[in-house]
């Protein structure tokens, strides 16, 4: 069974990946453990009451257990699974693609409308600086495709970050025809790149997203303004309004200094860039939230990301899995 279709009250055994480990106390003082297990259509919490000791060594993120329990919604507390048993997982005996999220469409299809989309900037230098970065023949590039665009809240999978820079390019595409006033080419470019940064903030080993040490320590608005920067100097004679403006979409593409900016959008393209941004997360949020949706449901738990729970008229879409799981 998937996450979304387990039942109050049924018993389950099968394989399914941790996300998060807790050690939590008792009030005797012995510990006990709180995770957090999901597939590709969600996650669900689950406590292990015993042997806490002899599991620590092997319970991790990013690995795939074999879970023996029961599932319970309770009406205060919310789903969780009593864990009975958890075991290594034979091999052969689970399909990892049936544990990972992916985008709704093959990567092809992505890559082809990023490469149609790059070809809409006819400024030559914008170009170069595209070409150096999401190139297909730029170093970055099989990073850039594979990498994820969150850790949490919206394309938090393989092929994220390709997924969500090229909707919100593809929008900002469309809206500067739309609005008087916008440099396509620059808010084009920047919103490609906006992101680029989490090439180093994010590391991921197929079945676990966690933030690098660089992450950490300097943020992805940081890192990718420099990498940005650094190909920008690469390339001779770059005009310095044109590379001012490109930079200033990046640093500023988180819309304020609480939410991270250095600086707050003060031109039409980097504003541009900030709230067809901040739209593509939000929307990404309903994505995620519609695939652990259980069949027949309309509303969603309250979601931190939103601030309330999803509402969806029609229920769950059911998407081609082929689709889903597309490397």
């Amino acid at each position: 069974m998937l996450v979304r279709e387990l039942t109050d009250g049924c018993e389950i055994d099968q394989v399914l990946l941790v996300r998060e480990v807790e050690v939590g106390q008792k009030r005797d003082g012995r510990e006990f453990l709180k995770l957090a297990l999901g597939d590709r259509t969600g996650s669900v919490a689950a406590t292990i009451w015993d042997g806490v000791a002899e599991l620590l060594d092997h319970i991790r993120p990013g690995v795939p257990v074999r879970v023996i329990g029961r599932y319970a919604d309770h009406p205060r507390y919310g789903a969780e699974i009593t864990v009975r048993a958890l075991r290594r997982p034979a091999d052969g005996s689970f399909d990892p693609a049936d544990l990972l999220d992916g985008p709704p469409r093959p990567v092809a299809a992505l890559e082809a409308e990023l490469r149609e989309l790059v070809g809409t900037v006819r400024d030559p230098f914008l170009a170069e600086l595209l070409d150096r970065i999401v190139g297909p023949a730029a170093p970055t590039w099989p990073a850039f495709r594979d990498a994820p665009a969150a850790k949490v809240y919206h394309q938090a999978y393989r092929h994220g970050l390709l997924e969500h820079s090229l909707t919100v390019g593809q929008a900002v595409h469309a809206m500067s025809a739309t609005f008087p006033g916008i440099d396509h080419d620059v808010a084009v470019t920047g919103a490609i790149l906006h992101d680029v940064g989490k090439l180093e903030a994010y590391r991921s080993d197929g079945l676990r997203i966690h933030m690098t040490d660089a992450g950490r320590l300097q943020g992805e608005i940081v890192l990718g303004y420099t990498r940005v920067r650094r190909a920008i100097e690469s390339i001779e004679g770059f005009p310095a309004d044109r590379a001012e403006a490109v930079l200033h979409i990046i640093l500023s593409h988180h819309g304020s200094l609480q939410h991270g900016s250095p600086v707050v959008p003060c031109t039409r393209e980097a504003t541009l860039v900030h709230f067809v941004d901040n739209l593509g997360g939000r929307l990404g949020s309903f994505d995620r939230l519609e695939k652990e949706l259980p069949d027949g449901e309309r509303w969603s738990a309250y979601d931190r990301a939103l601030g309330t729970g999803a509402y969806f008229p029609a229920g769950r879409v059911v998407t081609d899995p082929a689709a889903t799981r597309a490397a």
